[in-house]
Order: C-alpha cells, then structure tokens, then sequence
C-alpha cells in the first residue's frame, strides 16, 4: 500500500523567493483563486507585466460584451471563404474580409471567460511592491488544499493562510499582522471589467459596470452588474472588521487589531449560505475533506526508492499535474487550455485539446470526473450537427474553438481541423473499458444519438477515390500539425488512422447496444485510406514527401497513430525509423507540452522504454515544468501555462505503467532503475 499522504505532501510546492512565473492556486473544478507569495494578490501589476496575471475564475464566469452600437454578432455574420472540394464548395471563416475584420474579432472574442475580482494586502493606502516584501515562506498543501504564506514588511510579520472550500464556491482568509500600527494595513477587494485577454479583467475601465455594497441581515453581499450579467459575492466577516466602498468597484477591509477572517462565496445562482458554511474553519474542514477523498481514491504511482535520478522529478510532476488539473480542467464542458487559472485564446475551450486535458481521467480511476464534460456533447449536439450541415455534410461536426453554447469561431486554421471529430468515441470507450458489462452498455445507450450523430459525419466526410477504391481526408483540411496549407493536404497520416480506429469504435458500440449498423460507416471503415510510407517513413500527409526538411517543426502527429493509438495499418519498423529521423531533423523547441507525451507512448509501444523515459523529461523550451507543476510554454507571452502538457503527461504514465490490451504488460514503458509501486491505473484498451 502506498502512503499517499507521505507521498502527496513530498511534493507540496513552496517558496522562498517571488518567482513570477508560479503563482499558487486554490480551487475546487467550479472557482480557482490564484495567489502571489503573499496568499493573496498583493503583487497583481508585477505579475501582470510577466504576463502571468492573478485571477479569480468561475467556472459560470462568461461575458459577452456588446458592441458600441448595442449589436451582437453570429457565425453567420462572418464573411465566408469558400473553397472547391470534391463534393462541391464549402465555405469556413478563415479570413479577415476587408470590411468585416470588426465583426471577424468580435465573434471571436465573444463570450469570453472573465475574472471575477482582485484581492490585495495594502500597506498606507498604497499597493504593495515585490522590494517591500521579505523572508518569504509559502507552502501549497496539495493534500488539504490550504495555502500558507508568511512574510515581513518594514517591522511588521504577515501570516495569511487561503482556503477553498471544497463543498461550495467559497474562498476563506486568515490573517495576521503583528508589529506597532497594524491599522495602516488593509485587504482591498476590487472588481474589474471583463476584459478577453489573458487577465480576464480590465481594473481601470471606463466601461460601465458597478458593485453595490448592500447589508444583508449580519452579512454584507456585493452586488455585481455587468452590462446584462447580474451576481452576487457573499461577504462575511467571523471578526469585527470594518468593510466600506473606497472608489467605484474598490473596497477595503480595515482592522485596528491587524487581524482579518473572512470568506467570498460566489453566488451566480442565488443560492442562500448558512453562515457557519461560510465560515473559515467550515471551508478549511470542506477543502480537507475534499482532496482527501480526491487523493485517497483512484490510481496513483510512486517511484519511491528508485535509482534512476528522473524518477523524482517524473513524480514531481505526476503529482503536481493531478493536483493542477483537478481543480482546472475537470468542469461541466471541456477546458480552456489555461482553465481557470488564467485566460488563453479568450477563455474558449479548444475541443481538439479536450483528449489531453482529461482522458487520462478514466485509467487513473477518476471516470466520474470526465462525465460533466462529456455530458456537454450532448448539450451541444444540435449546433453540431448545424455545424456540418452548414457545408451540406450528414451527422455533428464537433467545432474546434468554443464557449459554452458550443459553436464555432473563426480562424484561419480551426475551422479546418477534424482531429477533434473521433475525441468523444476514444473517450467514452477508455471508461466503458474500466467498467463492467452491464454499467458500460448502460452508458452506451445514454450516449447512442452522439454516438450515431458523430459516426454519420465520420461515414460522410471522406471523399470516395473510384481510381483507387478507397476513401480520402482530402482537402480542405488543416491537420493537427498546423503548418500545412489547407488545398495541399490528403490523408495526414495520424487523422487517417483515428478516422478508422473511430468508425471500428462506433460499429463496435452499436453492435454491443443490438442496434442495425449503418451500411455507410463500414463501407468507409472497410475502405478507409491507409497511412503511406514515403521511402520507409512515414509523412506529415501522402502530398508532404518534404516533411522532415520544410515541416519540421510544431506538432510530430503521425508518431500518434502508434502510440495514442493502437497502431492499426501502421509497420512498426517504419514508425521507428520515422522517430529516429524526428529526433535527427525537429525544431524541438517548437514542440508543444502534449507532443513530448505523445512521442513517450509511440516509444513505449515500440518496446524503448528509456527512450520514452527521455522524451517525457526533455530539456528544451515549452517541456518546462514550473515550482507550481504547471507545464510553462517558455517563449509564449498568450500561455504562462499549458495544461493539455500535463494531462498528457498522465495519459502516458498509464500506458506506461500498466500497458495496453488484452494482455497488459506491466512498466513496460519504464528501465529496469525505476523502482514501481502502482495502485489502480488500468491498461488502455484494445
């Protein structure tokens, strides 16, 4: 038996220093609060300026701001580029039409996430300065989710320990001063403006938005309105501190005694909150609760007592990624790449990302926590299906890049992408593959229409080749490698496979649910192209014989169709040699976080386990995992993290650890040095 909490607590983050870079974040998946080495966000504009902002998100947190003569926009206002294919024109928003770039930047901007409020220590009335601040000591307990932080400022010492309740949105703060004139401090709540852009808010706007301050009973609320959005935060306050209205949208909290406790619940529901729910050690009971249960339950592994040097730092991370990625990803609809900890591409979810984000959940134990977002497909699935018949195409097109409702945005490059399209299939079989019979066919008869609805687009996007009698990805069509033009791409060798593993997926359910299997999904699986060699290796896509001289760079995607995948139509020498020429011809600086993953699980299917071990702990730029775990995109301003790096990361233990298939090899993706303890990580299933 492993002791998770020895285990857990040995990688709680800390630091000694102000690192801009790592920030600290508590959260419970629905509210994430992220803090500066003061357990508050006393350092905001610091931090802002190393383009790692300190939020406040929710989970329900979405605005839609109106444009300056009071109009909204829809994808149908975006002019159009249509493109001949050969089943005749189709048309996707890729271009900014001169005339309508205004709208073009509009629709996808809007909605976007946006960050609730701002909490700060201030000393005299001023903000706080990173040279005010010394003998820094903070420690993030991941095992209980509370946040320490200690500190001094001139004479004074500084103690503030933050909380989020586990059972409800509420944020909880301890804190105290001690020292001669506490009374010049004071906590300073402000609330911004929603902004798209990477801090969710704009704290000087002149645009119009308030807070009311209002007494309610013993209890105070902040009454916020923004354009057509209306919330509410609770305020209570379990000592006796003063709280007033400094400025539009700014408050203060002031204590003669230098001592504050007080709790924010965030109520976008109306909801009613006893007061003892509120009150610090209510959420600090309720957090503890929380990662208890989180930690205790699902697989883990630990590499306590290996020989190899990585073994630590693979832990680190394996950890740290768990703790990450529950409290951002795991939400009611498929994560922004950044969750909740700060805004990337305007707070929408990037749907091709979701896979890496959270399908490591159900191998580790964790299916409960990937069903609300998978839940969401079928909330959406009547804008997917409009989605394809736009361009006169059966069955739901999964969009790309979305907010809640589902729809998708314009781009040059997202509205070309179908890798997404097979995601909800290899999802829902990773949990049916952990289940039992009766519990798995029940899931597939709750799931049928997406099911059905996906493979009819899988069956009726592929063009029929009567030359060679197969069916074609042909263009236009951007694959997961991004640097291919659109009208210069057929059959991109990872979409081919996963076109065919989805379709063998979707048969395979139907046939399980007794249901008729449309004659058109196997005709295409039956006759789907296979992935072509290019003089024994394997290319970007059948038109690229230059891949490894002009496209080596960005994602290496063909190396996932042997690795994410079970490598079905694929020859195991060539994927090798393809691999060995990866490694002598790539840009691997720019690789993203989930390409290292993905080429770890094509070498461990290929049986080089210290080879994968390698690639999984590469040195090189956007592979870099900060003091907080997250997987930190050096070079990229618009990402201070990238969580579908770590989620990825965890999807590759698994294989890793216990194998694939019928007949699972145990570590097999894992030299002989590590020393292995595994609880509950199940194989990958055939």
């Amino acid at each position: 038996m492993i002791d998770r909490k020895s285990l857990i607590q040995k990688h709680n983050p800390h630091l000694e220093y102000i690192d801009l870079t790592s920030p600290f974040t508590i959260g419970n998946g629905n509210l994430a609060f992220t803090a500066d080495v003061t357990g508050l966000q006393s350092l905001y504009d610091e931090y802002n300026s190393a383009f790692m902002p300190l939020t406040c998100m929710h989970k329900d947190a979405w605005h839609i701001e109106k444009d300056v003569d009071g109009k909204t926009y829809m994808l149908s206002d975006v002019d159009m580029t249509v493109y001949e294919s050969p089943k005749g024109p189709v048309s996707y928003g890729v271009e900014k039409k001169t005339g309508n770039e205004h709208i073009y930047d509009w629709v996808r901007q809007n909605p976007h996430r946006f960050n609730l409020m701002k909490i700060a220590l201030e000393y005299d009335n001023k903000p706080l300065s990173a040279s005010d601040i010394n003998d820094i000591k903070q420690e993030l307990d991941i095992y209980t989710g509370c946040l320490s932080s200690s500190f001094t400022l001139q004479e004074h010492s500084i103690k503030v320990l933050s909380i989020c309740s586990g059972k409800s949105d509420c944020l909880s703060f301890k804190i105290a001063i001690t020292g001669q004139n506490p009374e010049k401090f004071r906590i300073k709540i402000a609330f911004p403006y929603p902004s798209p852009q990477t801090n969710g808010g704009e704290f000087d706007s002149e645009k119009p938005h308030k807070t009311e301050l209002i007494k309610d009973n013993d209890r105070y609320l902040f009454n916020r309105i923004i354009d057509e959005i209306k919330f509410e935060i609770r305020y209570s306050s379990e000592l006796q501190n003063d709280i007033k209205e400094i400025s539009p949208n700014n408050f203060g909290i002031s204590s003669d005694s230098g001592n504050y406790q007080f709790s924010l619940f965030i109520n976008f529901d109306k909801k009613d909150v006893p007061r003892e729910e509120m009150s610090f050690a209510a959420c600090r009971e309720s957090s503890e609760a929380f990662w208890k249960e989180y930690w205790e339950k699902g697989g883990i592994i630990s590499f306590e007592g290996s020989e190899d040097k990585r073994a630590f730092e693979l832990e680190r991370r394996e950890i740290l990624s768990m703790y990450l990625l529950r409290i951002n990803s795991c939400l009611d609809m498929p994560p922004q790449e950044t969750g909740l900890t700060v805004n990337s591409w305007y707070g929408k979810s990037h749907l091709e990302m979701h896979l890496w984000h959270e399908a490591w959940l159900p191998l580790w134990g964790r299916s409960e926590l990937l069903l609300p977002s998978l839940s969401w497909y079928k909330k959406i699935l009547d804008n997917a299906k409009a989605n394809a018949k736009r361009n006169n195409y059966k069955g739901a097109r999964w969009p790309k890049m979305v907010g809640p409702e589902g729809i998708d945005c314009p781009s040059k490059i997202s509205m070309l992408l179908v890798w997404q399209q097979p995601h909800i299939l290899f999802m829902l079989n990773l949990i049916i593959s952990t289940l039992d019979k009766t519990s798995g066919r029940k899931l597939l008869e709750e799931y049928r229409e997406v099911i059905y609805e996906t493979a009819e687009f899988m069956a009726d996007f592929p063009v029929y080749n009567k030359k060679k009698d197969r069916y074609e990805l042909c263009a236009p069509l951007i694959p997961a490698q991004e640097r291919h033009k659109p009208m210069d791409t057929l059959n991109p060798v990872y979409e081919v496979a996963y076109w065919k593993y989805g379709l063998r997926l979707a048969i395979a359910f139907f046939k399980e649910l007794g249901n008729e299997i449309p004659e058109n999904w196997v005709n295409v699986y039956d006759k789907m192209a296979r992935p072509v060699t290019i003089k024994g290796l394997y290319p970007a896509h059948e038109k690229c014989p230059n891949t490894f001289k002009k496209f080596a760079e960005d994602h290496p995607s063909m190396v996932a169709a042997l690795g994410l995948l079970d490598g079905c139509d694929i020859d195991k020498p060539s994927m090798l040699k393809t691999i060995e020429k990866i490694y002598k011809t790539w840009d691997f600086s720019s690789l993203w976080g989930w390409d290292f993953a993905m080429l770890a699980m094509t070498l461990t299917r290929l049986n080089k386990p210290e080879d994968a071990i390698d690639i999984l702990l590469k040195d090189t730029a956007k592979n870099t995992y900060s003091v907080n775990g997250h997987n930190y995109q050096k070079g990229r301003k618009d990402l201070p993290l990238y969580l579908p790096g770590n989620g990825s990361l965890l999807l590759a233990l698994a294989l890793m650890v216990s194998g694939f298939g019928s007949n699972p090899s145990k570590y097999i993706g894992f030299p002989k040095e590590f020393k292995i303890t595994v609880e509950g990580i199940y194989p990958f299933p055939d």
